[in-house]
């Protein structure tokens, strides 16, 4: 398949929508989405302000923003197996900074439940 798909413990994600055929969608569900959010911490901060002069990855940054991502897509499989489905296409993810000074992060994924068959 020409798009991101993964099948983990019975459980079906594409970030695109294919067709009835392509995977065998007998029944679309409804928009579910999942979120979390992470709090910056000031050692990171500290840490990534250094990164910032001296370039480099930020890999106390990335290890949060993954397990933010991870959490978000668990939180969007549990609203689908809710719902009776065994999949979730057209996954769409959003990143948000949150907080009066901007010391939080928004991981916000939704797409469409679909049942398989």
């Amino acid at each position: 398949m020409g798009w991101f798909s993964s099948k983990d413990s019975g459980f079906f994600l594409a970030t695109v929508t294919p067709s009835k055929d392509d995977v065998g969608i007998t029944q679309y569900l409804g928009v579910v989405n999942g979120e979390a959010i992470i709090g910056a911490n000031i050692f990171r901060d500290m840490f990534a302000s250094v990164r910032d002069v001296v370039g480099g990855r930020a890999s106390g940054y990335e290890r949060s923003l993954k397990s933010a991502r991870d959490a978000a897509i668990d939180d969007l499989i549990a609203s689908a197996k809710e719902l009776g489905a065994n999949g979730v296409i057209g996954i769409d993810f959003d990143y948000e900074v949150l907080g009066e000074t901007n010391g939080m992060m928004m991981v916000a994924v939704s797409g469409t439940a679909v049942k398989i068959g």
